[in-house]
């Protein structure tokens, strides 16, 4: 056969299966209405999920675990760089230990600009 063949085949299968009518059993409809109101009815009835509460309002707003770990992660260092500076860095404990101005400025090396500025 050629496909022109089977072409014309298949439509005539086809066009003979849209001809016939075939009428579900009633059970068989009956059962098919009654699962589909109990699937319908068990839809409505499942309980809303439960909140989240304080914590987890607060992570998924910092954007998830993911997002926290990089955040903690950033936290940590930040606080050993501020405890730990490396040593081209001022010291801050010498600022918030101080009440001096001058002491300040003479650690920075900065004090030729303001004495330039004072003149």
């Amino acid at each position: 056969m050629t496909m022109s063949d089977q072409d014309t085949e298949l439509d005539l299968l086809f066009a003979e299966a849209r001809q016939a009518h075939v009428d579900l059993p009633d059970d068989l409809a009956v059962r098919i209405l009654t699962d589909a109101e109990a699937i319908r009815l068990a839809a409505t009835k499942t309980a809303k999920p439960r909140s989240q509460g304080f914590l987890g309002n607060i992570i998924a707003g910092l954007g998830g675990w993911q997002a926290l770990s990089g955040l903690a992660a950033a936290s940590v260092v930040g606080a050993w760089v501020g405890f730990a500076a490396p040593s081209f860095l001022p010291d801050p404990a010498n600022y918030l230990m101080t009440q001096d101005a001058s002491y300040m400025v003479a650690n920075l090396g900065l004090e030729a600009a303001f004495l330039e500025e004072a003149e």
